[in-house]
């Protein structure tokens, strides 16, 4: 286990693509990814784990098929696993994300925001 801080701030100017999540820690078998978000995601679900969202800065959409969550900096939620859902950010906006290492972003939509996996920053 490393002893080193983990400054997110300095993680996250060392890469600027959208939807690219990158790993800054592992504890047990899940991964801290963070990410820079802006603009819509592909509609999506993780049929096998939950995911979590914690905003950094700036504002998150969460859209639902039956409603969306807003988060603001400060503000967390965890998307149970096997639901749709669709991440939307109108500017740009930093999370920390929690999930099980190789979790693919997209879950099976696949597409062009598929991100390569194990990414570490």
């Amino acid at each position: 286990m490393s002893s080193s801080v983990i400054n997110f701030k300095d993680k996250l100017s060392k890469f600027s693509e959208h939807w690219s999540p990158r790993v800054v820690a592992e504890m047990n078998d899940y991964q801290f990814k963070l990410a820079k978000l802006k603009g819509e995601f592909v509609w999506h679900d993780h049929e096998d784990t939950d995911e979590t969202f914690l905003v950094l800065s700036g504002h998150l959409i969460i859209q639902l098929r039956d409603g969306e969550i807003r988060l603001s900096e400060g503000e967390m939620y965890v998307v149970p696993k096997g639901v749709e859902h669709r991440p939307v950010a109108i500017e740009e906006c930093h999370v920390l994300l929690i999930e099980p290492r190789n979790v693919i972003n997209t879950g099976d939509a696949g597409g062009e925001l598929q991100a390569e996996n194990d990414v570490w920053v």
